[in-house]
């Protein structure tokens, strides 16, 4: 896969990690009988892994390096906090955040 569509698929899984870890609690509000799922968080957090590995094999910019990697590490720290404590931490946010960042500074970066 070209590093072009790496950058708008994982934009894309990033944008919808984001939205499902804002609209989640608010779900829990509605008494729909819905309860979390870290499964779904660590599904996320594979994706974004395999796409930050190729992505920044071919990337050049050191910045955009830290910031996929650190990005991708603070959504593995809530991950395992999740799995490990269960406890829900919002570095998952500030981690989503990060990698759309990421994404669309590298995508920006390209010869189009």
């Amino acid at each position: 896969m070209k590093t072009k569509i790496l950058d708008i698929l994982g934009a894309s899984a990033a944008l919808l990690c984001l939205i499902h870890c804002i609209a989640f609690p608010v779900l829990m509000i509605v008494p729909f009988g819905i309860s979390h799922n870290a499964f779904i968080d660590l599904f996320f957090f594979v994706i974004g892994v395999f796409i930050v590995f190729r992505i920044t094999k071919k990337t050049k910019s050191i910045t955009l390096r830290i910031l996929f990697w650190s990005s991708i590490l603070l959504i593995g720290i809530s991950v395992g906090l999740d799995f490990m404590f269960h406890i829900h931490s919002e570095l998952i946010l500030a981690g989503a955040a990060g990698l759309i960042t990421a994404h669309i500074l590298n995508f920006k970066n390209h010869k189009h």
